[in-house]
Order: C-alpha cells, then sequence, then structure tokens
C-alpha cells in the first residue's frame, strides 16, 4: 500500500470512517437540535429572562445534546474502525455511550447503566433490522428500477430519394 494514499483499504473492502470529521459534524448537529430544543423550553417557560434565556437560563441543554451526539458518532465510527466491520454492534456501543451519558446528566448511576442497556439494545435492534431486510439490490438498482426508461426507437436511416 502507498504511503501517500489518504484512506487506507483493507484487504476485504472495508473503508474505515473518519472519526474526528464524523463526530464534529454529529456534535454541531446535535448542538443545532440543542438550540431547537432550548428555545422551545425557553418560549414555554414563564421567566424575566428573555431572548436570551435560550443560552442563559437553559443554555445547558445546547450543550448536551452535542455532547451526547459527538459522543455517540464517535464511539460509533472508533468500535467501526477497531473492529474493521460495519454491523449493529458499531450503533449499539454508540448509542449505549449516549444512553449511559444521559445517565450522568442526572446523577444517578443506575440510570446510567440502566440508559446504556435500552438506548444500546434498541439501536443495536434497529441497526440489525435494517440489514436483514431480504433485499440485496443496491440503490443505484431500486433507482433504475424504479424510474420509467425512455423508450428505445432504432434509427431507421431514411431512403434517398431518386428524382
Amino acid at each position: 500500500m502507498s504511503s501517500d494514499s489518504p484512506v487506507q483499504v483493507s484487504a476485504h473492502g472495508f473503508h474505515p470512517k473518519p472519526v474526528l470529521e464524523y463526530a464534529s459534524s454529529s456534535a454541531l448537529k446535535g448542538a443545532g437540535v440543542g438550540l431547537f430544543v432550548s428555545t422551545l423550553q425557553n418560549a414555554l417557560g414563564n421567566h424575566s429572562k428573555g431572548a436570551m434565556g435560550v443560552f442563559t437560563r437553559t443554555g445547558g441543554t445546547i450543550g448536551f445534546f452535542a455532547v451526547l451526539s459527538g459522543s455517540f458518532a464517535a464511539t460509533e465510527a472508533i468500535v467501526r474502525n477497531t473492529r474493521e466491520q460495519d454491523d449493529a454492534l458499531n450503533g449499539a456501543a454508540g448509542a449505549c455511550v449516549a444512553g449511559f451519558l444521559g445517565g450522568l446528566r442526572q446523577k444517578s448511576l443506575p440510570l446510567a447503566f440502566g440508559g446504556c442497556a435500552v438506548l444500546g439494545g434498541a439501536m443495536g435492534i434497529f441497526d440489525f433490522s435494517g440489514n436483514i431486510t431480504g433485499s440485496t439490490e443496491t440503490k443505484e438498482e431500486r433507482r433504475a428500477r424504479f424510474f420509467k426508461k425512455p423508450p428505445t426507437v432504432p434509427f431507421v436511416d431514411p431512403e434517398p430519394s431518386s428524382a
């Protein structure tokens, strides 16, 4: 394998997922969801903080969602790259970490372990059921089958007119 290739590919076609890029992208998206939830919390609550209450009063929600989604994505990518397999266990491990962090936010170790078990199990089942749908066709094959194909009209050479 050449050393100037940025992505290493193993012998059986596994492509590693860039952990930092995937985790930071997911954390940014999670922060956006957290901002939305924080805005809803601020709008529905009785307080005198005004619009800045999104950041001052319920702003911890933004960071919590960012950490939750970033840790899920990082754990999923690390487990995937370490095992060199893309299966349901990767998502289950990431969801377990996210559930554990959710329990730690409530300052309860039993809730952390329960969150790990419930979210990890749910995500593992969700990922596993996506792999047993029975269809082996690729996205391109489904797309080609779904869209209409233009009719094929054979090209007919016009006969030369005799004058």
